[in-house]
C-alpha cells in the first residue's frame, strides 16, 4: 500500500489516470447496468466498452509505468466514448463530454488534446441528433470552447509549476549539476542498463583536498567559487554522456559508461592533471582525491558506491591528490573507521 501511495504522490499523470479509472467505474457502471435492465442494449454495450477500455488503460499504466502512451489511449477512449454516448443516448449524453474535455489536457500533449476536443465537438455537431435546436447546438459549442480554454490554461500552469519543483528537487543550486537524489536514480538506471547490455560502467568519487582549510582561511565565498570552477573543468573534460553529481559538501560523483581498464585509467589521469593545472584559489593550487570503482556483474549499487568510497578514503589517507582504483586496492580489516561505506561524513581536511 505504501508503494502505491508513493507512486500516486510522485507521478502526476498516473494519479490522473487512476482518478479517471475510479471515476469511470463509479460513474459509468450504474448507467451501463440501468441501460441493460431497460433493454437498451446498444447504449449498454457502449458504456461497457468505454468502461473496459478505461480500466484496461489504467492497468497498463500501473504495470508498465508508461503513462504517456496509456494517457493518450485513455484520452482518445474517453472522448470517443463520450461522442458515442451523445450520439446513442441523445441530449442527456452530451454532459459526459465535459469532464473528458478537461482530462484530455492532463492525459495527452496539449496539441493532441486540442485536436481531440475539437474533433469530439465537431462530430456531435455534424451528427446533430443530440440537439433540439441550432441555438442549443451553438451554445453547446461555445461552452465546450470555454471549458477547453480554462482546462488548457490550468494544465499549462500546472505543468510549468511541476517542472520548476522537479528542477529544484533534483538540481544543486550552487553548481547547477544534479544532486544526491538524482544520483541515486541515475546509478540505479546505469546499473540496470549495464546488467542488461553487458557494457562496462564505472563511477569516480572525488573529494577536494583541504577544502575546509580553504573555507576557514579565505571564506565560504571563495570555497563556493572553487566548487563551481571544479564542476566547470570536469564538464569541459568529460563526454556529454558522462554524468556529474554533487554528492555532498566538496564530494562529487562522476558516472562514466562504456569505459574500463586502460581507458578508464587514462580518463582519470587526464582529469587529475587538468585539476592540478587549472584549479587555483587565493592561497595556491587546488587538488582532488579520487576513488574509482568499476561495476561488477550482479553487484548492487550500494556495494558499487561503497567500494568507490573506500577507495577514496584510501586516497585521502595515503597523501591526497591521488587516484585509487577499488579493483586494485584490498583494504585491511582496520582500513576504515567511518560507520558504513555510504554514510558520507567527509574526513578531516
Amino acid at each position: 500500500m505504501q508503494r502505491i501511495l508513493y507512486r500516486l504522490s510522485t507521478d502526476f499523470r498516473l494519479s490522473i489516470i487512476t482518478l479517471l479509472g475510479a471515476s469511470a467505474v463509479l460513474g459509468i457502471t450504474p448507467f451501463a447496468v440501468m441501460r441493460f435492465l431497460q433493454d437498451n442494449l446498444l447504449a449498454g454495450l457502449v458504456d461497457t466498452t468505454i468502461l473496459l477500455g478505461i480500466c484496461g488503460g489504467v492497468v497498463y499504466a500501473w504495470l508498465t509505468g508508461d503513462t504517456r502512451r496509456s494517457g493518450l489511449v485513455l484520452a482518445v477512449t474517453a472522448c470517443g466514448g463520450a461522442v458515442m454516448v451523445g450520439m446513442v443516448v441523445g441530449e442527456p449524453g452530451l454532459f459526459w463530454l465535459y469532464p473528458c474535455l478537461v482530462t484530455t489536457f492532463f492525459l495527452a500533449h496539449p496539441r493532441i488534446a486540442i485536436v481531440l476536443n475539437i474533433a469530439s465537438v465537431l462530430a456531435l455537431m455534424i451528427h446533430g441528433e443530440a440537439f433540439r435546436s441550432s441555438i442549443q447546438m451553438w451554445t453547446f459549442a461555445a461552452t465546450t470552447v470555454v471549458v477547453s480554454a480554462c482546462a488548457y490554461v490550468f494544465a499549462h500552469r500546472n505543468h510549468n509549476q511541476r517542472q520548476r519543483l522537479e528542477h529544484l528537487a533534483t538540481i544543486d543550486p550552487l553548481t547547477g549539476i544534479k544532486n544526491r537524489r538524482s544520483m541515486d536514480q541515475e546509478l540505479d538506471l546505469a546499473a540496470a542498463n549495464a546488467e542488461r547490455t553487458g557494457l562496462p560502467c564505472a563511477l569516480a568519487l572525488l573529494d577536494i583536498d583541504h577544502f575546509k582549510k580553504i573555507n576557514d582561511e579565505h571564506g565560504h565565498g571563495v570555497g563556493d567559487e572553487v566548487l563551481v570552477d571544479m564542476v566547470t573543468l570536469l564538464q569541459q573534460n568529460t563526454r556529454k554522456s558522462d554524468q556529474l553529481f554533487r554528492f555532498g559538501g566538496e564530494e562529487f560523483v562522476l558516472l562514466l559508461s562504456g569505459v574500463d581498464g586502460v581507458s578508464l585509467k587514462a580518463v582519470m589521469s587526464n582529469l587529475q592533471q587538468v585539476l592540478r593545472k587549472y584549479m587555483t584559489h587565493p592561497g595556491g593550487s587546488v587538488t582532488a582525491s579520487f576513488g574509482v570503482a568499476q561495476l561488477i556483474h550482479g553487484e548492487s549499487v550500494e556495494s558499487w558506491l561503497g567500494r568507490a568510497d573506500t577507495a577514496l578514503y584510501e586516497a585521502k589517507e595515503s597523501g591526497r591528490d591521488r587516484i585509487v582504483f577499488a579493483e586494485e586496492y584490498r583494504p585491511a580489516s582496520s582500513a576504515r573507521s567511518r560507520p558504513g561505506p555510504v554514510n558520507k561524513q567527509a574526513p578531516a581536511q
